[in-house]
């Protein structure tokens, strides 16, 4: 299964939609967004793409809460299956216990990937290009024995998306 893995969009509309759009050409099955939507063109963005979603509020998603019932958006931290793997969701990097198969958050706007006691750990990084000059996403694969993170990142200023691979063998 691949699911793609986005977190703070902000006001970055476009770039929201083109990383979604970027993902599900790589075969993404899945959407996964570890908050800070920011705007309600996000959130329609995640409707528009046709794939199924989750998504989280992140701190600065307040004005969000009252249409939240228009989409799916959840208090953190949210717990869900996808098949047989358990997912831990959020966007504060507080509810860190490896209780999960994976564990996927956003806020520090820095892509982390880290296995540990059989619970992958995952930030994607930033869609909006506000700490650095990076777009940056996560197709997530999962196979029976392994978890592979593909990391894709792109200066504002190319076109084009750079992977960096990852594979992490699951117990």
């Amino acid at each position: 299964m691949k699911i793609a893995v986005l977190s703070d969009s902000h006001t970055k509309v476009e770039y929201t939609k083109e990383v979604l759009s970027f993902l599900k050409e790589e075969g993404a099955q899945y959407v996964i967004h570890a908050g800070d939507l920011c705007l309600e063109a996000n959130l329609k963005s995640l409707e528009e793409n046709k794939l199924p979603y989750v998504s989280v509020f992140g701190n600065n998603d307040e004005s969000l809460k009252k249409i939240a019932h228009k989409y799916f958006i959840k208090v953190e931290p949210y717990y869900f299956k996808i098949e047989d793997i358990k997912f831990k969701l959020m966007h504060m990097p507080y509810y860190l216990s490896g209780d999960c198969d994976v564990i996927i958050f956003g806020h520090t706007h820095i892509f982390e990937s880290e296995y540990t006691n059989n619970t992958l750990f995952l930030n994607p990084g930033e869609v909006c290009a506000r700490e650095k000059p990076l777009i940056e996403c996560v197709l997530l694969e999962i196979n029976d024995n392994e978890f592979i993170v593909n990391y894709y990142s792109r200066n504002i200023n190319e076109k084009n998306f750079k992977r960096e691979k990852s594979n992490y063998e699951r117990n």
